[in-house]
């Protein structure tokens, strides 16, 4: 059975950065890049936040240069998907990786960067419109809608949050929540009934998000009223909720009751000896390609310093 020191699942700026710092401490890392190479970045058009970008850059184009970079210090880029995991208890063990339900191979360090899903409301406008005026980050996009009226879907303390934030860039936010009431916490409700640009639309869902090249309005079904109509908007943003991507490590890990990974504060490691995590998976507060990347570099750091303890070097 292949063994290798160093396994990273997943292809975002945590795991890329996690394998950067891997290779140039010769752990020769390989890196399985998952179904969606590059993680959420690539439904992301541009970027404008990471530093070091001064004209900004696309999130496709941004991921590309990330896996070079890892690829340049000898990282083994694997496409493939990892399905099922054996983690042992043991300091020192090896933990056993299936890849692609067929192969099975051994590391001794697993640094997991699978990331988390945004939750979205499935209809084939948001789709076909994603990056071109739907977003599932107003912290990353919201820039662009300066000086226009945008629409934001939620109801839970993280889209009461997107929408004070969005507050401050554009002449109007409308807030749709699907039920009579919020599941925000009072202080976060408070904060929004007091913004005055902030509208609230209860009992109110989304039909469709209209516009061929670009969001221009969208489309409401108005349970109280029992009718539809149409919002004029320039940006529609979804904040239902991540789903972080843990169902494999399901078990075996010790994880929050939404499914994130607990790690020990100020670290990147897990309950169990050699595994760490990293990036969205692991942190659900700010879920920023920065902060996902840094930790990717704690992962790896982490890792390598896990490793010289259990070889005694």
């Amino acid at each position: 059975m292949e063994q290798h020191k160093c396994v990273i699942i997943g292809s975002g700026p945590a795991g890329y950065t996690a394998a950067i710092y891997a290779a140039r401490a010769n752990m020769n890392p390989v890196l399985y890049t998952g179904l969606e190479v590059g993680g959420q970045l690539t439904t992301t058009t541009e970027v404008e936040n990471f530093p070091g970008y001064p004209d900004g850059i696309m999130g496709p184009q941004m991921m590309e240069d990330f896996k070079k970079q890892a690829e340049r210090f000898n990282t083994e880029v694997r496409f493939g998907m990892v399905t099922k995991v054996d983690l042992s208890k043991e300091k020192g063990g090896w933990h056993t990786l299936t890849i692609d339900d067929e192969k099975q191979i051994q590391a001794k360090t697993v640094i997991i960067a699978t990331g988390a899903s945004a939750k979205y409301l499935g209809l084939e406008s948001e789709r076909r419109l994603m990056g071109h005026g739907v977003s599932a980050c107003a912290v990353c996009d919201g820039f662009f809608y300066r000086g226009k009226e945008v629409v934001l879907v939620g109801g839970g303390d993280a889209a009461c949050e997107e929408a004070i934030y969005l507050s401050k860039l554009c002449p109007k936010v409308t807030m749709l929540v699907r039920g009579d009431k919020m599941r925000a916490s009072k202080i976060m409700q408070d904060r929004v009934f007091n913004t005055e640009n902030i509208h609230v639309l209860f009992n109110t869902e989304t039909v469709e998000i209209l516009g061929e090249q670009a969001v221009e309005g969208v489309k409401v079904f108005s349970k109280t009223e029992n009718t539809e109509y149409v919002i004029p908007a320039h940006g529609f943003f979804v904040a239902i909720g991540h789903k972080p991507n843990t169902d494999i490590f399901k078990g075996q890990i010790d994880m929050d009751e939404t499914g994130y990974i607990r790690t020990i504060p100020g670290t990147s490691k897990t309950n169990l000896p050699g595994v760490f995590a990293v990036g969205d998976v692991q942190d659900k507060v700010y879920r920023q390609a920065v902060t996902a990347a840094g930790s990717g570099c704690m992962g790896a750091l982490d890792a390598e310093r896990y490793l010289a303890e259990v070889e005694g070097h």
